[in-house]
């Protein structure tokens, strides 16, 4: 299981460049966010800074910072989350530590002024009023539509989990000491204005969270003020700390994270053990046993034998036309958000329209909430395993334990023989097709194979 994508604790950001600061003037109209599909909603989240140019420019390199003096967009921030929301929330039945941490950074450190148990709205907001405390609220896309909305289309374009936490800071206080994050970062103002100042990483790209000194950060890279409506990004290992100035309102922003655990790195481990077991059902010399007591002892006598198992793995690899995921892929659908809707969300859970027959025109829905994926045979455990094609979905995914770590989860999808392996990417790649142009030997298998889909909400027959 994935760790739970850790937002920033604090908003900053960094760059190897100088100070790059996009002032964006307002365009007639009203300029909320555009979520026909997840890279116009992208689009519009970083506008008026294209997408390649971000990607080219941005992503993983370096701070952006765009200013907006948009009343219209700065309207539609404060929507997604505000101080007044957390009366109502904490009628619902919220936890300190689980839902809500109470914090400042005193001296350079973490202080946390959680209460057990229960939070209760009248002691929360006597601590942001006399301890100027930090109040951060961990994945409010549980509560609030339209943060779900707007997460569930940016999981669909980075094919990633993407979390939010939510950080209200009082006047003149600070909730968290300078810091750096595994995660890539998006800062949304949403009410007051807050003062952020970033750093350079120490570590780039970094893999884990942590605390900086303060005595070692010289000076920042980036100093700015965020007004409502204003949008950061920096990538992970960016240090950053940031603060509401004293006499003004308090400060409220959003921070949505994404791409922890999602490297090169770590796909590499993901595949190459799928790899290996293919590899060694063909290959005696991967069968074949290490020298005696070589886990009892220090050696580096090995590494030229490794290193030629390397190679084989490399040749064959570029031969090999279905990679054997074995976590990533899963771990990813398995734990993001379902698909926005409005309603009781039965067309998610109860297949409609006509049953699908040999003559029927069928089309795959949801596609961007599915995933097509080869695998070992997981209910066999010897040399005999076969490889089998799985359909995972989050079509039933729960919203209210998204991203909140150790909640049990289950995998929702379907299994079929590699045999259909075919005949599914023929449904995933085409708009539309006849069932009975499938690639399956039998008309029984072609039925059976779109009847599976159908029923798991899959397809829709036209």
């Amino acid at each position: 299981m994935p760790k739970k994508v850790k937002p920033p604790e604090n908003g900053k950001e960094e760059g190897p460049v100088p100070r790059k600061q996009v002032k964006v003037e307002a365009v007639g109209g009203a300029s909320t966010l555009n979520f026909d599909s997840p890279s116009s909603l992208f689009e519009s989240l970083i506008s008026p800074i294209k997408t390649e140019t971000f990607f080219k420019e941005f992503w993983e390199k370096k701070p952006l910072l765009i200013q907006r003096d948009d009343p219209a967009l700065a309207t539609y921030y404060q929507s997604l989350f505000k101080l007044t929301d957390l009366k109502s929330l904490c009628s619902q039945g919220l936890y300190y530590g689980r839902d809500v941490n109470v914090c400042r950074c005193v001296n350079g450190k973490k202080k946390v002024l959680n209460k057990d148990g229960k939070v209760h709205f009248l002691q929360l907001r006597k601590d942001f009023d006399q301890k100027k405390a930090t109040i951060q609220f961990h994945q409010p896309q549980r509560f609030k539509d339209e943060l779900w909305r707007v997460q569930e289309k940016l999981e669909c374009y980075f094919g990633s989990l993407v979390g939010s936490n939510v950080y209200i800071t009082p006047a003149g206080s600070q909730g968290l000491p300078p810091h750096y994050d595994d995660v890539e970062v998006f800062i949304l103002q949403l009410e007051g204005e807050k003062h952020w100042r970033l750093y350079p990483p120490t570590v780039a790209l970094a893999r884990e969270y942590s605390v900086e000194s303060e005595a070692r950060l010289g000076a920042p890279t980036h100093e700015f003020i965020l007004k409502p409506g204003d949008l950061l990004y920096f990538p992970r290992g960016t240090i950053h700390q940031a603060d509401t100035p004293p006499g003004l309102a308090h400060s409220a922003h959003v921070t949505i994270s994404t791409y922890q655990n999602n490297s090169w790195g770590d796909f590499l481990l993901d595949t190459i053990s799928g790899l290996v077991f293919d590899t060694a059902k063909e290959d005696v010399e991967f069968r074949s046993g290490i020298p005696l007591q070589l886990l009892m002892v220090e050696t580096s006598a090995v590494a030229t034998r490794l290193s030629g198992f390397l190679r084989t793995l490399a040749e064959r690899l570029e031969g090999t036309k279905e990679l054997l995921s074995s976590d990533m892929k899963k771990d990813f659908v398995t734990h993001r958000l379902p698909p926005y809707y409005v309603g009781d969300g039965t067309e998610l859970s109860t297949p409609g329209g006509k049953l699908p027959r040999l003559d029927s025109i069928v089309r795959l829905q949801f596609k961007e909430h599915i995933i097509l994926t080869v695998g070992p045979d997981q209910s066999q455990f010897d040399e005999a395993q076969e490889k089998m094609v799985y359909v995972y979905h989050s079509l039933r995914n729960r919203r209210d334990t998204h991203m909140m770590g150790n909640v049990e989860t289950e995998s929702h999808g379907l299994r079929f023989p590699f045999s259909h392996v075919d005949a599914l990417k023929q449904i995933w790649n085409s708009s539309a097709i006849s069932v009975k142009n499938l690639k399956l030997t039998t008309d029984e298998e072609k039925e059976n194979l779109v009847l599976s889909l159908w029923t798991e909400c899959l397809i829709e027959v036209l």
